[in-house]
C-alpha cells in the first residue's frame, strides 16, 4: 500500500493575452494529470512495452542514422511499408505523430465553419480540436447500452450543415462494438458531402476492421494509431488509410518532415516483425475476461462489457473509489462527470500483476466499507 499523492489544485488564475482567440481562451486544456504511483491504469495504454530484442534493433537502426539530415518530406519508406502490410494504396496512407494530430487536421479540413459531429460521452479531442477550431459541436447521446445512437445520428446528417463525422470502433471511453449493420447505416447516410472518420485506434483487440467501408467511398477514411496494439504510445505514430484524393487534400495540411528518423527507425523494424501485436492482444484479452469475471463476484463494483484494452468501472461512489485505488498504489481514469457515466472509472487492462493488484484492492474496497 501506498500514500495518497497530493493532487494538484486549480491553476493559478492567468489572464490569456489579448491576441488569443476566444475559441481557445475559453476551452480548457487536455483534461490529464499525471501521478506517479506503481500501477499506471489511466491512459489505456499497451500493457507490454515494445518487444526488447525488436527496441534493441530500432535502436541500432536510430544511431545508424545521421541525426542532422531532414528525414522524407512526407515519411514516403515508411508509408510505403505500411502500405504493403495493410494492402493499401500508398497514395491514401497519411502519417503523422500520433492520431491526434490526424484529428486536428481533420477538424482543420472539414470542421472549421462547418460541423464536427459525434456521440456523447466521445473521445475528448474530437470535442476539443471542434471548440478551439471554431466548429459547430454537434453530439447525440449514445443509447442506454452504449451502442450508436442510428437514429439520432441519421437525423443530425440529414439536418445539420455537412462538416466531419466521427464513428469510434471499438468505441471510447466505454468499450462497446456495434453491429456492423449499424455502423454501415450510419456512413450511408453521411453520403458524399460528410467526411467520414471510422477510428479504429483500438481495432487489435476487438478484431473489428472497416477498410472495406472506407474502401467504397472516396470521403471516408479509417484512422489508426500505433499507440495501442503496437506498444508504441512513446513513440508517438498515427495515420490514416483513405482515397487517394482525400489523402491529397489531408497531406496539405500536414507539417513537411513530420516523423523524425527516430521515429521511423522504430517503426520499420515493428512493421518488419508485426506478429507481436495479434501475440499481446491475445495476452490482453485473456486478461481482460479474466478480469471481468473477478469483478463479477463484487457485490458493489461492477465492470461494464468492453472489446477494447480498457472497460468502464461502475462504482457507487467514484471519487472515493478513485482514491482507494490511489491509496493502494493504482491510478485509473474518473469518467463519472460524462453524460450516462454516473460513478465510473476508466481501468486500462493491465499485467496479470497489475490485474492481481486492482482485484486485491477491490477486495480491500468491501472490507473497508463494512
Amino acid at each position: 500500500m501506498t500514500s495518497i499523492p497530493s493532487l494538484p489544485g486549480p491553476a493559478a488564475q492567468q489572464t490569456a493575452p489579448a491576441g488569443v482567440r476566444d475559441a481557445v481562451r475559453t476551452v480548457p486544456a487536455y483534461p490529464f494529470t499525471p501521478l506517479d504511483v506503481p500501477v499506471k491504469l489511466d491512459q489505456n495504454e499497451n500493457a507490454y512495452d515494445f518487444p526488447a530484442e525488436l527496441k534493441a534493433e530500432a535502436a541500432a537502426r536510430m544511431l545508424g542514422r545521421p541525426w542532422n539530415r531532414y528525414p522524407d518530406l512526407g515519411a514516403e519508406g515508411i508509408r510505403a511499408r505500411l502500405a504493403a502490410l495493410t494492402g493499401w494504396d500508398e497514395a491514401g496512407v497519411v502519417m503523422t505523430p500520433g492520431s491526434n494530430v490526424l484529428i486536428k487536421l481533420l477538424t482543420e479540413l472539414a470542421g472549421i465553419g462547418q460541423t464536427v459531429l459525434t456521440v456523447s460521452p466521445t473521445f475528448a479531442v474530437y470535442t476539443l480540436e471542434a471548440q478551439m477550431l471554431g466548429a459547430r459541436l454537434v453530439q447525440v447521446p449514445l443509447n442506454p447500452d452504449f451502442s450508436l445512437p442510428v437514429a439520432g445520428l441519421v437525423e443530425a446528417l440529414r439536418t445539420q450543415p455537412p462538416g466531419v463525422l466521427y464513428i469510434t470502433q471499438p468505441h471510447a471511453p466505454t468499450g462497446h462494438v456495434d453491429r456492423a449493420e449499424a455502423v454501415r447505416e450510419v456512413v450511408e447516410a453521411a453520403g458524399q458531402d460528410w467526411i467520414v472518420v471510422l477510428d479504429e485506434a483500438y481495432g487489435e483487440y476487438s478484431g473489428t476492421d472497416y477498410r472495406a467501408l472506407v474502401r467504397e467511398g472516396g470521403n471516408r477514411l479509417s484512422l489508426r494509431t500505433f499507440s495501442k496494439g503496437w506498444g508504441l504510445a512513446g513513440i508517438r505514430l498515427g495515420y490514416a488509410l483513405t482515397s487517394p484524393s482525400l489523402a491529397t487534400e489531408l497531406r496539405k495540411l500536414v507539417p513537411a518532415f513530420n516523423i523524425g528518423v527516430l521515429a521511423e527507425a522504430a517503426l520499420e523494424v515493428a512493421l518488419e516483425n508485426p506478429g507481436y501485436v495479434a501475440e499481446r492482444a491475445a495476452e490482453v484479452r485473456c486478461e481482460r475476461e479474466r478480469v471481468f469475471a473477478a469483478l463479477g463476484e463484487h457485490p458493489v463494483w461492477h465492470s461494464l462489457p468492453s472489446q477494447a484494452n480498457f472497460y468502464l468501472l461502475r462504482t457507487p461512489d467514484a471519487e472515493a473509489a478513485y482514491r482507494h485505488l490511489l491509496s493502494h498504489g493504482i491510478v485509473v481514469r474518473r469518467q463519472d462527470s460524462l453524460p450516462g457515466l454516473a460513478g465510473c472509472l476508466r481501468v486500462a487492462v493491465g499485467t496479470p500483476a497489475e490485474n492481481d493488484a486492482l482485484l486485491a484492492a477491490a477486495r480491500a474496497y468491501v472490507q473497508s466499507d463494512k
